[in-house]
């Protein structure tokens, strides 16, 4: 190795830190309108003011998981990863890095403002207006560059897997993004505005949009953050970089196709309900496939889960990324979705790849990365420990109550009586799931208090002395 390549790298952290105080931030307030609006459901009278009602603060807790949180710390693992692996420091100015910020956090406030105040494009995910949308765009091209810049200037020939799931993600949210929000203001200053788009079409776009921003945001951008996390926690190297490869190409094939599963017996073509079954039960070969990549990184090493809560929680997210991709195509099939449409059992899908997956995988990299980001030691290993088992209890909680509301209310609604009369008035469903909602609203308050736990943990980190002599490096070699 010449001298100038073993010469340490000023790597840029100040943004990455950035980024992870505002996942932590964005991750209680999110969940926290979650929790919230879970009380709503159990407890109607909490619906008692307009302004927090359960229609818009649901959109508030979506957005403010699937964007605040999640959104920012994949902005936090892309920065971090893509400069250790390309062994560069982040390209552009250090205006251009503060402007995604700020721009990111100012539409993030935009939107979660316009949710509550009732201005948004009245999309299934209650989409902000046109003017939020724009701010996102300029946000998202500042991220391409950087993103794009740095793999550009790389000292490493080799580009790691984990930056093809990254930046496929960058360009695909922002496809989704244009597409999906093209929109007309009803005046050229007006908040309002009219999609361009209508009926079943509109339906469609939705759809491809919204099952591609979980199939992009929350599964290839996690899945960039586990080739690189993962490996590193466990201290094992990936169990088959060819894997990954083929991983990356079929799932970012395969998933662009699968939307139309949401809209099967609607007024969308058959064939084109068929196209989304067909892709969709195809995802599990990738899905599982890159799940038993990350499960088999940790041969030889098993007996680290014992002893580390870090690496727990990214096995255990893993764990979770296997069984929402394997319930998802599932869920696909016709006769599966006649049963599980409009029921819980889709939330707790859901929430299984929200809490499970992404949680469980951005806390394992907020971990990770938080020691070496302020070159100090973790406050507190017990700590970590506490988070891990409020979370896991709030899953198990969350997701089985939801699974046993769901099938429970697909059978009610078909059951027929000797006359050929529905034998269970709507009412009478609703009043079934009143005791799940409660376990729903309980393993929601499990979970929420992990993540306070984790904020505290983080608090004491940052604001300990730094050690005289660190257990982490105050400087990273290019040969990292």
């Amino acid at each position: 190795m010449s001298q100038s390549a073993a010469q340490p790298i000023a790597f840029d952290e100040a943004i990455v830190r950035k980024f992870v105080v505002a996942t932590v931030v964005w991750a209680m307030a999110g969940m926290g309108a979650g929790v919230f609006i879970a009380a709503q459901l159990a407890f109607p009278l909490l619906n008692f003011a307009e302004w927090v009602n359960f229609g818009r603060l649901r959109s508030v807790h979506t957005s403010g998981v699937v964007l605040g949180f999640s959104g920012n710390a994949l902005f936090a693992a892309a920065f971090y990863v893509v400069q250790r692996t390309c062994k560069t420091r982040l390209w552009g100015p250090r205006w251009l890095k503060d402007a995604v910020f700020w721009g990111f956090q100012f539409f993030m406030v935009l939107a979660v403002t316009g949710y509550m105040i009732g201005i948004t494009q009245s999309k299934e995910y209650a989409e902000p207006e046109w003017y939020a949308d724009i701010v996102l765009l300029l946000v998202w091209i500042g991220f391409f560059l950087i993103f794009t810049g740095t793999i550009v200037t790389r000292r490493e020939p080799h580009i790691y897997v984990a930056n093809w799931f990254f930046w496929a993600y960058i360009v695909t949210v922002a496809v989704l993004h244009i597409v999906n929000n093209i929109a007309i203001p009803i005046a050229p200053f007006a908040a309002k505005s009219y999609t361009i788009f209508g009926g079943v079409q509109d339906a469609l776009i939705q759809w491809w949009y919204g099952h591609n921003m979980v199939g992009f945001l929350l599964t290839a951008g996690f899945i960039g953050a586990m080739y690189y996390f993962l490996p590193k926690q466990a201290g094992r190297p990936v169990y088959s970089y060819r894997l990954s490869i083929v991983h990356f190409w079929a799932l970012i094939f395969l998933y662009i196709w699968a939307g139309p599963h949401h809209l099967h017996y609607t007024a969308l073509p058959d064939w084109t309900q068929t196209l989304g079954t067909v892709f969709s039960i195809m995802l599990w070969m990738p899905s599982w496939g890159g799940m038993i990549n990350g499960i088999m990184t940790l041969s030889g090493a098993w007996g680290k889960l014992r002893t580390d809560p870090i690496l727990r929680f990214m096995m255990v997210a893993v764990a979770f990324y296997g069984m929402a991709t394997f319930e998802g195509p599932l869920m696909a099939i016709r006769q599966v979705n006649a049963l599980s449409h409009f029921t819980d059992w889709t939330v707790g899908h859901v929430h299984s790849g929200a809490l499970g997956w992404v949680g469980f995988m951005a806390f394992g990299a907020l971990y990770y990365m938080v020691p070496r980001l302020w070159k100090k030691p973790l406050y507190s290993m017990r700590l970590v420990e506490a988070h891990f088992w409020l979370a896991s209890t709030g899953i198990i909680l969350y997701v089985t109550a939801m699974w046993v509301a769901g099938v429970t209310q697909g059978l009610m609604w078909r059951a027929y009586n000797a006359q050929g009369f529905l034998e269970f008035s709507f009412s009478d469903t609703v009043a079934m799931l009143h005791p799940h909602y409660v376990t729903r609203l309980l393993g929601g308050l499990f979970y929420l208090s992990g993540v306070l736990v984790m904020a505290y943990n983080f608090w004491r980190t940052i604001r300990q002395p730094v050690p005289q002599k660190s257990p982490v490096p105050t400087a990273i070699v290019a040969a990292e």
